[in-house]
């Protein structure tokens, strides 16, 4: 029951947030929202190898969007000289090993 219920609100808070940053016109995309929740190992009492390959999966998904968005995008803000701010992010490579 309390699945369904969060379930049920999660999808009901995203429309909400979707319909209130929509927009008529492709052309005219001023903003969106999006949803990335795949870091982290869950640890149950007994886990299955589905649960294994499935955190392995997530583990390895997670590392690729930190190496592009974060990794490669701020080593190209040094070479092009952009003034920013380090952004400090988790490695998990050492879980992948």
């Amino acid at each position: 029951l309390a699945k369904t219920l969060y379930g049920a609100l999660f999808l009901w808070l995203v429309g909400e947030i979707n319909s209130s940053i929509a927009w008529k016109n492709d052309k005219e995309v001023y903003s969106s929202c999006g949803v990335l929740d795949i870091f982290g190992f869950e640890c149950f009492e007994t886990n299955s190898f589905e649960q294994l390959c499935i955190n392995f999966a997530n583990e390895s998904l997670q590392q690729q969007f930190n190496k592009f968005v974060f990794e490669l995008e701020q080593t190209k803000y040094e070479e092009e000289g952009i003034d920013w701010t380090f952004i400090s992010f988790p490695n998990n490579q050492d879980c992948l090993d």
